[in-house]
């Protein structure tokens, strides 16, 4: 089984610079998401671009077959621009780059059925208002579809439409794309009038109108958007978890989240982020693509690309940026930034410091205001601060450089050099205070 995409559309009505199918649905470009379901039930995979094909191709994976579709003149034709890609000996299911939400199961379920020896299977639905799409119509066991503009009067009634999803025997496929005529007011090319050459047409119905919605609007993509965010929420209340505010609360379809985890007002939790059980996240954070442990509280902060082990608290207003490894009970405190660092277990941080490109070990407490100054106008330097130092407030460690085991830092200090285990590191002016000088100032 092949499976082809076509993607060469331009989708003016969005109104974009960027190729239509580029637009991410719940933080993912739609191409992505057709790419994964036909990934679940064909051994091989197809695209066909036109628009924006170099842009979007950089988003493909590298073992997908790419076919370009200069002029598009319909989706016959955008076939035709992958006829290097079709086999007498398969089938080929088409879809479509701006159809995001197909799902495997419908499409294993129309495989299914073309092994029964269809030329052709067709997934159809019925609408309430069919208005503007093809009907599939049956006439003593036989199957064809008639588009809405050509349809008498007497048919219109009938509320079953081509969703355009179908499967093609190879060989059919093949005998018929030259046969197909454009001799239409649009002078373009149908995959329909393919189907109404078959002999032997098989059909599925899906009733999830989700999975057929395409895109051709950002008003059709904010309200796929809407209906996936709303189906990902109730599957998560269902499956143990605690949404106080669904209707503030954004959570991609990817992400997963454990039972007994409150999730608090105005929170987003974006790509693939994993959050154990227990955790309290919110009011106002953001996730995206990090692994939470269990009993993890963060609370107003963003976290990007990290790893947080149970037991850890976040917050509030701290920021973890990309490579950031919290370990295990670790305290990250208010106005904390973490950057490409591993802080141990045990070890708290809780007010206003920032530590950059370092790795800190157990129970180490970072005073207010520390930073690690890992920037030398050049390159990135590395900071070691080990196992149960003891920083103090508004210190910096001016990297590279290694606080040894059990070291004191000296509040206000500039460290510019390596600190031995269990010793006392300072790096601060020696005080001088002049009595009355400010008097005899002003007396001049």
């Amino acid at each position: 089984m092949k499976a082809l995409i076509l993607a060469a559309g331009k989708g003016t009505r969005m109104k974009s610079r960027m190729p239509k199918v580029l637009h991410k649905l719940s933080g993912k470009p739609m191409i992505e998401w057709v790419i994964e379901t036909a990934g679940k039930v064909a051994q091989r995979v197809g695209v066909v671009l036109g628009f924006g094909a170099k842009q979007v191709k950089e988003h493909l994976p590298r073992w997908v077959d790419v076919f370009i579709q200069e002029r598009q003149l319909g989706t016959a034709h955008a076939v035709m621009c992958a006829r290097k890609f079709l086999d007498p000996d398969d089938d080929v299911i088409i879809l479509y780059g701006d159809v995001p939400l197909i799902s495997d199961s419908t499409l294993k379920r129309m495989v299914e059925e073309h092994k029964k020896g269809a030329d052709v299977t067709i997934l159809v639905a019925d609408a309430e208002n069919p208005s503007g799409y093809g009907r599939v119509i049956e006439n003593e066991g036989r199957y064809k579809i008639i588009e809405d503009a050509d349809l008498p009067e007497d048919l219109r009634s009938i509320r079953t439409i081509n969703t355009g999803f179908y499967i093609f025997s190879g060989r059919f496929l093949l005998e018929m794309l030259p046969k197909i005529k454009n001799d239409n007011a649009k002078g373009e090319y149908y995959l329909t009038d393919a189907v109404n050459f078959a002999e032997n047409v098989r059909i599925v119905k899906t009733t999830d109108l989700l999975e057929i919605t395409g895109v051709n609007t950002r008003k059709t993509l904010v309200w796929l958007e809407e209906q996936l965010r709303k189906r990902k929420i109730e599957e998560l209340l269902e499956n143990g978890v605690t949404i106080l505010d669904p209707n503030t609360t954004y959570i991609h379809y990817s992400a997963e989240i454990g039972v007994d985890t409150v999730i608090h007002p105005m929170t987003f939790i974006e790509g693939k982020t994993k959050i154990g059980d227990g955790c309290e996240i919110g009011p106002m954070s953001r996730i995206v693509d990090c692994e939470v442990g269990n009993n993890v509280k963060i609370v107003r902060s963003e976290c990007f690309r990290s790893v947080i082990e149970d037991n850890v608290s976040v917050g509030p207003f701290a920021r973890l940026r990309e490579g950031t490894v919290l370990k295990k009970s670790s305290k990250i405190g208010n106005f904390v930034e973490i950057k490409r660092s591993t802080i141990g277990e045990g070890t708290k941080a809780q007010h206003l410091s920032y530590i950059g490109d370092a790795h800190v070990g157990k129970d180490v407490n970072i005073g207010a205001g520390t930073i690690t100054c890992n920037y030398d106008g050049k390159k990135k330097n590395p900071t070691f601060i080990e196992d149960r130092a003891f920083i103090g407030s508004n210190t910096s460690l001016v990297a590279p450089v290694r606080i040894g085991e059990g070291a004191l830092i000296g509040a206000g200090s500039v460290i510019t050099q390596n600190v031995p285990p269990h010793s006392l590191g300072l790096g601060r002016a020696r005080q001088i205070v002049k009595e009355g000088w400010v008097l005899k100032r002003k007396e001049e």
